[in-house]
Formats: structure tokens, C-alpha cells, sequence
């Protein structure tokens, strides 16, 4: 029995992955764009923002470049904040409609790495320039010691709000929106004078490497809108299950589309350090950079966007990670439970990974590792909640978490490999084309001279072989509506999505239709 009837902030949210009851929903679209922004609306996203500069190109080109991958990529995620209201669970969970009850456990899997190289990103960058600015404003020596209290601060501070849960996080995101919106504004200011429109980088539109620039870093302004695909469920699900399907998809690009602001944040300061500090920009050390050409003035807002910023997107990840694993082992872990084991081996992961390897870059490489493999697991998704007609069955996808067998969702001992026969191999081929020069080459990286063309080719495979195996293997009957002329035949339970069906389970060995 949940007591979640106290809205306050400080009661602990108890709900775990099981279905959200329709009183206990009272978010809104508003509510989502604030979460998605707020995880977003941070120094990791201008750091990204500097990647056209890194990468040669003009202000211009780079503009271009962003505009597009975060548009592109806000489309393709937009679909993916229907599942919680559908569902009332996480998008894991509920990916066990398309890729069997035990199958989902792909999407938790994804959704933990995901959480965990964002989250570290996230820590890293906010903490340095929060410790870089101290350093310019009060002398706050740059040490070993200052920086691990920094992250240490951040780990436990994001630690606190994801244990209390959905609410507090939701309060702490309003603050984080408006703030770091205003305190990125303020850079306007701060930067305007040093900033030339003009500025024409090392490659430009008729030179060799242009277009492997461009599509390169477009490919990285994408990944940011890709990398929230797994994780909407977990806010999404508070959102009323009737709520218009278009008010939730506009409130997801909306968000994205504001994430311009960081974006072009760190777009424009970066050209700005390669002409007055090219040294930094030659390391890869856009926030040390920015935080040489910054005005006095503008010290203590740095300071303000790196702690604002670190608390909003860890607690969207973190609190995503504990949601998931508390569902992969319901018996043993708890939300909160789940949370805490998380936060600690995430906090273990950040000191080991800044202090003793290094491993700064290596895990930008496997941000973009993990990524090309949650494309085509969204993409999966997308598609079977087409083919579906957005029918799905709530309490069948609970199975997992119950210990029970059986139901709409069971497929082949709970695996329904069409789902995982589109997205293994779309996965695999996805990360042979991955290049990243110096740091991640795949096989066949080289084909389109040099360009990163992992995400068109992953995306178009898992589309291609998923619509392929769903025709050659059609799915049994029951994983349709009563109203769908494919169900023809099936008795349906009263309630199809929109309430539990408990009485309306259907045995395994019920199924109808050919399972491969």
C-alpha cells in the first residue's frame, strides 16, 4: 500500500516501475518540458555546444550543424514520451511490449550505462568550472583535494533529491529552467563584445574534411536529444493517461528545441576562446578556456550554472537508474534502495575515472558507444507503437516485476525475438561505422571518408529489418485492440489499456500466432 497522496516535497516517493495509479497523476506536458530542459540547460550541453569549433568549422556552419542534429534528433525522440502515460511505467518496462517481458531488460541495461557516462559528464564539468571559477573569484586553489570535494558535493546533493523521488526533482527542475536560462542570457552580455559572427575556423565549405566536420558534429548535437530515449517513461508516467498525444510530443521538441540556448552558449564562447586562448581549444579544455576569456563579472555566474546545471541533469539520470534497476531486481531492491546502490557506484566510477585513469575522453567514446545502440531500441519502440495503434496492456507488462509467466507480452519464454532480431545486428553494424578520429574507429568507420555515419545507418537498418521480421513472423493476436481487424477471433477483456486486466491474464500457452 503506497501513501503518495502527500504532495509535499520532503515525503520520499515510494512508487517504483509498477503502474502509476490515475490519481497519483498530476503532472503535465508543462512539467516534462521542465524536466527535459532542466537535465539539459548545463555546462555538459555547451560543452557539446563547442564540439563545430573543435571539430574547424565557422561560427556559421556550426550553427547550421546544431540547429539540425538537435531538430532531427527532438523528432525522433518526441514519440518516445507516450509510453509513460500509456503505460503509466517507464519506458523499459514498457519496451517489454515489443521485445518480450524478459527482453526489456535490454532497454534497463541501456538506460543504467546511459545514466552513468552522462551523469559522470555531467559531475566532471560542472565541478571544474565550479572550482576553476572560485579559483579566478576567490583563490580557491585548484587541487586534487578541491576538486574531489566539488564532485563529491554534487554526487550527494543529486544523491538526495533522486531518493525523495519524483516531486522534489520536479521542484529543483523548475528553479534549475529559469535560472540557468537566465544566468546563460546574462553571457550575452558578458561575451558580446569579444564575439565576431564571422569567424571562419580552420575548414570551410568546399574543403576537404568540411562535410565530415559538419555531419560530425551534427552527430553530436544529436546525441543529446537521443541520449533523454530511454528515460521519459520515468517522468512521463505522472502525466494523465488521456492527456492529448500531441501536447506531450510538442512539450519533448520544445524542450529540446530550448536546449539551443546552452548549445549556442557554448558555440559561441568557443570561437571566442580559440581566438584569444587557442591553446585551450588545442587540448580539448573548453571550460578551462572559457573560464580564461570570462570577465571578472561573470565568475560567480559560472559558478551559478555549474551547480544549478549539475544538480538538474544528475538527477534526471540517476533517478532514472534507480527507477530501472529497482524494476530488473523487484524482490531484492526497492526504488530507494536501487537509487542508493547506484548513486555510490557512480560516485566510485567518477573519483576513479578523474583521478586515477583518466578516462575523461574514453568515456565520451562510450557516450557515443551506447547511444548507437539505443537508436535502434527507440526506433523499435517508435515503430511497434505504430504497428500496435498505441494498444497496449499495462498489467501484462507488470509480469516481469511480479515473477509471474505468461500474458500478452510472453512471446517465446518471455523474448520476442523479432524486437531483439532487428536491434542486435542494427546495433552491431551501428557501432562498425562509428568514428571518432583518435579515440573510436570501427571497421568500417573509413567507407564514407571519414564521416560518422553510424546513427543514419543504425537508424535505417533496425527500421528495415524490424518492419521485415514483422511480416515474415507475424505477432499472435492478443498484442492487438478489440477494435483491430488482426485480433479477429481473440476474446478481449473489458478494459483493453486503460485499467488493469488482471482478470483478463492470458495464459502462455494462449497465445495465437507463430513465434519464430
Amino acid at each position: 500500500m503506497h501513501n503518495n497522496n502527500d504532495n509535499s516535497l520532503t515525503q520520499i516517493e515510494t512508487f517504483g516501475v509498477e503502474q502509476i495509479p490515475d490519481h497519483e497523476r498530476t503532472a503535465g506536458p508543462s512539467d516534462l518540458f521542465r524536466l527535459i530542459f532542466g537535465g539539459a540547460n548545463t555546462f555538459a550541453t555547451a560543452v557539446l555546444g563547442s564540439f563545430p569549433v573543435l571539430f574547424g568549422l565557422s561560427f556559421q556552419a556550426g550553427a547550421w550543424a546544431i540547429v539540425l542534429g538537435v531538430l532531427v534528433g527532438s523528432i525522433i525522440l518526441a514519440p518516445m514520451g507516450l509510453f509513460g502515460p500509456l503505460n503509466g511505467t517507464n519506458n523499459a518496462v514498457s519496451s517489454g511490449a515489443h521485445f518480450g517481458v524478459h527482453g526489456r531488460i535490454v532497454g534497463s541495461f541501456l538506460s543504467l550505462l546511459t545514466a552513468i557516462a552522462f551523469f559522470s559528464l555531467s559531475v566532471w564539468s560542472s565541478g571544474d568550472a565550479l572550482i576553476g571559477g572560485a579559483k579566478r573569484l576567490i583563490g580557491v586553489p585548484e587541487t586534487d583535494l578541491s576538486l574531489g570535494l566539488a564532485y563529491g558535493l554534487f554526487a550527494l546533493l543529486v544523491l538526495t533529491v533522486c531518493i525523495y523521488g519524483f516531486r522534489f526533482m520536479l521542484w529543483v527542475n523548475r528553479i534549475a529552467v529559469w535560472a540557468a536560462s537566465l544566468l546563460f542570457l546574462l553571457g550575452i552580455f558578458a561575451f558580446a563584445p569579444a564575439f565576431d559572427s564571422q569567424f571562419a575556423g580552420t575548414v570551410g565549405l568546399g574543403q576537404p574534411g568540411f562535410w565530415a566536420a559538419f555531419i560530425g558534429a551534427a552527430l553530436v548535437a544529436m546525441s543529446n536529444p537521443i541520449s533523454f530515449g530511454a528515460f521519459l517513461g520515468d517522468w512521463s508516467r505522472y502525466i494523465p493517461r488521456h492527456t492529448p498525444k500531441r501536447r506531450i510530443m510538442a512539450a519533448v521538441i520544445a524542450a529540446q528545441l530550448a536546449t539551443l540556448i546552452p548549445f549556442l552558449f557554448g558555440l559561441a564562447t568557443a570561437t571566442i576562446v580559440a581566438i584569444k586562448a587557442p591553446d585551450y581549444i588545442a587540448a580539448n579544455n573548453y571550460v578551462g578556456g572559457l573560464l580564461a576569456v570570462s570577465p571578472t563579472w561573470f565568475f560567480l555566474p559560472v559558478c551559478l550554472i555549474a551547480v544549478i546545471g549539475g544538480m538538474s541533469t544528475g538527477t534526471t539520470s540517476l533517478y532514472g537508474t534507480g527507477l530501472d534497476m529497482s524494476s530488473v531486481f523487484p524482490r531484492v531492491l526497492s526504488r530507494v534502495k536501487a537509487t542508493l546502490l547506484i548513486g555510490v557506484l557512480s560516485i566510485a566510477f567518477i573519483f576513479i575515472g578523474r583521478f586515477a585513469a583518466n578516462l575523461v575522453q574514453s568515456v565520451s567514446t562510450f557516450a557515443v558507444l551506447i547511444i548507437t545502440c539505443t537508436t535502434p531500441w527507440m526506433v523499435i519502440m517508435i515503430i511497434g507503437l505504430l504497428v500496435r495503434r498505441g494498444f497496449y496492456c499495462p498489467d501484462d507488462l507488470q509480469v516481469f516485476t511480479r515473477g509471474e509467466t505468461g500474458g500478452r507480452y510472453w512471446f517465446s519464454h518471455g523474448w520476442n525475438w523479432r524486437g531483439l532480431g532487428a536491434w542486435i545486428p542494427s546495433a552491431l553494424v551501428g557501432l562498425c561505422f562509428v568514428n571518432l578520429p583518435g579515440q573510436f574507429v570501427g571497421p568500417l568507420g573509413e567507407l564514407a571518408g571519414g564521416i560518422d555515419i553510424s546513427l543514419p545507418v543504425t537508424l535505417g537498418l533496425a527500421s528495415v529489418v524490424y518492419l521485415v521480421l514483422l511480416g515474415v513472423f507475424p505477432e499472435p493476436k492478443a498484442v492487438y485492440g478489440p477494435g483491430d481487424s488482426r485480433s479477429k477471433g481473440l476474446e478481449h477483456p473489458n478494459e483493453p489499456s486503460a485499467e488493469p486486466v488482471a482478470r483478463g491474464f492470458i495464459p502462455a500457452g494462449a497465445l495465437s500466432g507463430p513465434n519464430p
